[in-house]
């Protein structure tokens, strides 16, 4: 899908030459611009999804549409054949080595997949799409970090008490519509590819994979194979916070054959950029709006860089009565289960400049009055201030008082 994506020249804001393992460094020094880099693996985009603004004027994707997306998904086509196809490579041939997998960190692991988008399948909840990331074990074999209660991990507890173990197929080189709903959090029984399609205004097609039994969009890259019963250890890896998560033994996945497309595009994230914090971000700012938007009349948000795009979110409200910021806060909490801070401000302040949220928090706000404080609560397994899995979580009501006098900026 990659290749459809770089057709228009808006996309691309620079190219570069460079041997695959200068990705990581690259990607350090250009933190917004999408690149196409040329390697001696081959072509690799990156920070594809890294502006807010682009993402909206090119593919239409914001967290509104998004949460529309949600409410109203779409069915998918099944095709015969894709691009995809135009290469298969068996088993005995598979070398991960041969695609620019990179090692982004020097206490990393090894090298990491971290846009790979698996399809999974389970005989009663039908399939999945979800994002894992996954460290190269060698030639053949990775290992992925699969969440407990997540459905993949789900899926494959179920096939283990089946007897069996689980066919994937990891798909990398996607369009951002597909990126962004494999990263939305549903019930277990909807299939996120119906999100994705409406996203793309019904025209996702699939195409049946040539070793597993799954449906997969036409990537630039498929891997397919099994979650075996085997584990290994995955970790140390640096997550959105930009902190090393520990290392867990995790199940082997085994891999069957790959498909691409003639010089395929990798798709390379660097963790912890903004690209990252973006994909994994405005998919629970749709739930965070839709669960505000329930009590009160927003009109802004944005989970915050320096929250790591998942800690702090930020609302602006169109406010009409004195406790809607404090029933904002709360549905904060309840719309994304990990969050940790939430600031409400009034409709005037821009919520994407942290100095206007400061000022409306220095002016507009009393900790005795403003402030609603939950205790001893789950949060995210991410934050590494949180003890034993429990965190405290703070709102902050830095609106206007309803017929307040004294509030009003003389300088915008």
């Amino acid at each position: 899908m990659i290749h459809e994506i770089l057709s228009n020249k808006e996309v691309i804001d620079r190219k570069i030459d460079a041997r695959a393992g200068e990705i990581p460094e690259i990607l350090k020094k250009f933190k917004r611009e999408t690149l196409l880099i040329d390697t001696e693996k081959g072509r690799v985009i990156a920070n594809l999804c890294s502006e807010r603004n682009k993402i909206k004027n090119l593919f239409s994707i914001s967290p509104e549409t998004l949460l529309d997306a949600v409410e109203n998904p779409r069915e998918v086509r099944i095709k015969s054949g894709g691009k995809v196809k135009e290469n298969i490579i068996k088993q005995d041939s598979i070398n991960l080595n041969n695609i620019p997998i990179s090692k982004y960190y020097a206490d990393d692991a090894g090298k990491y997949i971290t846009t790979g988008v698996v399809v999974t399948k389970d005989p009663e909840y039908g399939r999945n799409i979800s994002f894992h990331r996954m460290l190269v074990l060698g030639k053949d074999k990775l290992t992925a970090r699969l969440v407990e209660n997540r459905d993949t991990h789900t899926y494959y507890n179920r096939a283990i008490e089946r007897g069996e173990e689980l066919e994937i197929a990891i798909c990398i080189g996607l369009h951002p519509a597909v990126l962004f709903a494999a990263a939305t959090s549903v019930s277990i029984e909807r299939d996120e590819l119906e999100i994705a399609s409406a996203l793309m205004n019904g025209n996702l097609n699939l195409i049946k994979c040539e070793t597993v039994d799954l449906e997969v969009p036409d990537a630039e890259f498929v891997l397919e194979g099994k979650i075996t019963k085997e584990t290994a250890p995955e970790g140390p890896f640096v997550d959105i916070t930009g902190t090393y998560d520990f290392v867990r033994h995790q199940p082997i996945i085994k891999l069957n054959s790959i498909m691409h497309r003639n010089d395929p595009v990798y798709h390379s994230l660097l963790p912890a950029s903004h690209e990252h914090l973006i994909l994994m971000g405005m998919p629970r700012e749709s739930t965070i709006l839709r669960e505000a938007g329930k009590v009160c009349d927003v009109t802004d948000l944005c989970l915050t860089k320096g929250g790591s795009g998942w800690l702090h979110c930020v609302i602006s409200i169109n406010k009409k009565f004195n406790d809607d910021a404090k029933k904002a806060i709360n549905a904060a909490f309840s719309g994304h289960k990990s969050l940790k801070h939430v600031v409400v401000v009034d409709n005037d302040i821009n919520i994407h400049n942290p100095e206007e949220v400061e000022w409306a928090i220095a002016t507009r706000f009393q900790a005795d009055k403003d402030m609603v404080v939950i205790k001893g609560v789950k949060g995210s397994s991410l934050d590494p201030s949180s003890y034993g899995g429990l965190t405290a979580k703070v709102g902050v009501d830095a609106t206007k008082p309803i017929g307040g006098e004294g509030f009003d900026r003389v300088l915008n």
